[in-house]
């Protein structure tokens, strides 16, 4: 097993054994109640819930360090434009104001910081909760989950091949930069930035096509097999749900509960720490 292949592995852990329709109302629910709320305290909680997910899936840190570090990065980007562009939103939002450097327009304080830690955390809970719903879930099963919670089949069957074919085409893509670096196209850190361009070129332009030809062949099946005729399909991969899915959507509800009364308690979605 190729674990820096970005895609659904089979792996024994019981939250592979667990429905992708538990796992996605999971994961919806998780997500909303934590993009709603701007209680650090409880951004925090759900942060490390998510990353003792991933331990708790078996999931290599390689196996997504690519996408973390893609993740961090746009969000730091976004971070540092917001504090550019709106350095006095969180004083509007805390209604104090605490300068720690600066003056006039441009004065970065105490709440402007607190505001940017809590949209961190929300990248930082959110991202885990993507990467376990997406590696521990078969594409197939996953599709029969969205259908189930009122996706249409043709949408979910879509989500369900591309899915499927990341890995392919990261595998395609390997193959293609091991011929071409054959060839004599150096993209590796030794040569410069225009080598490394033309040699990413020859094989991005070769990468298209074979996944053109690949959409083609599927097309092509489904066509031959009516897909889409009737308004409803039945689901090799779907499955009953069990404890285990009870549990987790329990779980999950318990948590969006706890984060209302959170909005009961401090008055709104905000935690104010600075009153």
């Amino acid at each position: 097993m190729d674990n820096s292949l970005f895609g659904y592995k089979a792996r024994e852990t019981w939250i592979n054994h667990t429905t992708g329709t538990a796992k996605l109302v999971g994961f919806l629910a998780l997500t909303t109640i934590g993009m709603i709320s701007y209680d650090t305290r409880f951004l925090v909680a759900l942060t490390i819930l998510s990353f003792a997910l991933i331990k708790m899936a078996h999931i290599e840190y390689q196996e997504y360090a690519l996408l973390l570090r893609l993740v961090l990065f746009i969000g730091l980007i976004n971070l540092v434009m917001i504090t550019v562009l709106a350095p006095q939103y969180g004083v509007q939002l805390y209604g104090t104001k605490h300068i720690l450097f600066g003056s006039g327009w441009f004065t970065i304080t105490t709440e402007q910081l607190f505001y940017e830690a809590n949209l961190l955390l929300k990248y930082l809970f959110s991202f885990p909760l993507a990467i376990v719903l997406l590696f521990t879930t078969n594409p197939s099963e996953f599709a029969a989950g969205l259908n189930k919670i009122g996706v249409p089949y043709k949408v979910a069957y879509a989500v369900a091949i591309t899915l499927r074919y990341i890995p392919d085409v990261q595998s395609d893509y390997r193959t293609i930069s091991l011929a071409q670096q054959a060839r004599g196209y150096e993209i590796s850190k030794k040569s410069n930035l225009m080598k490394r361009m033309k040699g990413i070129v020859q094989i991005i332009l070769p990468l298209v096509f074979s996944s053109l030809n690949r959409i083609d062949t599927i097309s092509q099946a489904m066509e031959l097999r009516r897909f889409g005729r009737y308004n409803k399909r039945s689901w090799y991969q779907e499955q009953s749900f069990s404890k285990s899915d009870v549990g987790m959507i329990l779980a999950a509800l318990f948590i969006v509960m706890i984060g209302v009364l959170l909005f009961v308690t401090n008055g709104g979605r905000m935690w104010n720490p600075f009153k």
